[in-house]
């Protein structure tokens, strides 16, 4: 079993007192929230009843009448041939929810009842209930999931989270990390750029040690992206979200990775692609990085809503897109040339995106200075710069000239390093900054 950092959050929901809620566990496909519902179910609870909506749609007559816990209990029951629910010791699941408006409902009164736990996942929510009324507002925990980490990917490679956690002992710059260790956390995040976090890649990896395998399963969950958009988006959103999901590669490998419409299709405009872009995001398909106007706290006080940068919802997916060529060169430190730093600053955007952190940049008006990231620590900016190789940093160096800014970041695959604001790290501390 591959071990998430969600199942902490998920047993001290829990063990709660006072009023409990349903666990609404959110995030894109395939990233792994059946299983860990599942195996969570199994390790915790005497009794476990499953109802997977797009497996099973017949079941959404549970929900079509009565919302009475008892009733609903009574006819899973004769559906399934169950003798009944333990009160105190059942742990209802219902998987895809998004597919029964209904069940989404009815966990307002399975919450009010509290004799029976109940864990709902569902992808595609955003889109599926953005308008909906029946959203049990204070009767659900809704936490997003997403694929697995750089962190959780150590895990499954048989990294401790007490050898990471000491790493941190090195994020002032000040110490340099030693050799064996620098390298071999440099040879595991080029692993993680070529497998990714989603669950079913990381697996096969980890049983085959086979790229061109990985890629397989890269290109299946791609596909199933695509058929996502074409089942789910609406008629007029479908061909052009699909298109700019799959300029992605493009965007990020010229020169500006700022999101640039003309480049899904020629003379394209905000006003005829920006809602498959918001599609593409409330769906979690992608995240996107928005620019500042100013170099200052609270971001997103200074956020600038129609200048961004869009990432893959996972590394590994994102350079499946460029074929399995990709996967090699990257395992074997071979990449080069214009595609390496929109890669890289991906890798990072995926690690903070995956931590939770906000994705921001800075570029300033009628001028080269530019920042590949920004985030916030002790209520000031900080700056984030990646190098994906040896450079300089001049941009970075005149953000630091400003005195609200207490120190900045360079990210490279180099080792430590601290000169007055500016702390060099290798790439693979963008997890514990």
């Amino acid at each position: 079993m591959l071990k998430r950092k969600i199942t902490e959050m998920m047993l001290q929901w829990k063990n709660s007192t006072g009023k409990k809620t349903c666990l609404l566990i959110r995030g894109v496909r395939q990233c792994g929230k059946t299983y860990i519902a599942r195996e969570f179910g199994r390790e915790h609870y005497e009794d476990v009843v499953e109802i997977n909506f797009v497996r099973q749609p017949e079941f959404a007559r549970v929900f079509s009448g009565s919302l009475d816990v008892d009733d609903m209990v009574s006819a899973i029951c004769i559906m399934t041939g169950r003798a009944g629910f333990v009160p105190g010791g059942t742990l209802l699941i219902l998987d895809e929810i998004q597919d029964c408006p209904r069940a989404r409902a009815s966990l307002k009164f399975w919450a009010e009842d509290g004799r029976y736990d109940v864990i709902a996942t569902g992808s595609l929510l955003g889109i599926k209930f953005r308008d909906e009324a029946s959203i049990p507002v204070g009767y659900e925990t809704s936490v997003e999931m997403f694929p697995l980490s750089f962190e959780e990917f150590l895990w499954a490679s048989g990294i401790g989270a007490e050898r990471i956690a000491g790493l941190e002992q090195y994020r002032s710059g000040s110490l340099i990390i030693p050799d064996a260790i620098h390298f071999a956390l440099m040879e595991k995040l080029r692993e993680y750029m070529a497998v990714g976090g989603m669950p079913d890649a990381v697996n096969e990896y980890l049983d085959s040690r086979s790229m061109q395998r990985v890629h397989m399963v890269h290109e299946r969950i791609l596909y199933d992206y695509q058929d996502d958009i074409a089942r789910y988006a609406s008629s007029g959103d479908r061909i052009k979200a699909r298109n700019c999901f799959l300029s992605l590669p493009r965007q990020l490998t010229k020169e500006n990775h700022k999101f640039q419409y003309s480049i899904v299709e020629k003379g394209g405009t905000a006003r005829k692609f920006g809602s498959s872009l918001d599609w593409l995001t409330q769906a979690g398909m992608i995240r996107l990085s928005h620019d500042l106007r100013y170099f200052g706290f609270p971001l997103a006080a200074y956020s600038v809503e129609d200048n961004f940068r869009v990432y893959l919802c996972d590394i590994g997916l994102f350079n499946a897109m460029f074929g399995f060529e990709m996967k090699q060169a990257i395992m074997s430190d071979m990449l080069d040339g214009p595609a390496k730093g929109g890669i890289y600053e991906s890798l990072v955007a995926d690690i903070f995106a995956k931590r939770g952190i906000p994705l921001h940049f800075y570029k300033k008006d009628d001028s080269t200075l530019e920042i590949d990231f920004v985030i916030e620590r002790d209520a000031r900016p900080v700056p984030v710069e990646v190098k994906a190789s040896k450079g300089s940093s001049r941009s970075l160096n005149e953000i630091l000239k400003l005195e609200e800014v207490p120190l900045g970041y360079k990210l490279t695959s180099q080792n430590c390093g601290a000169v007055d604001k500016k702390i060099t790290l290798p790439l693979y501390m963008a997890m514990v900054i």
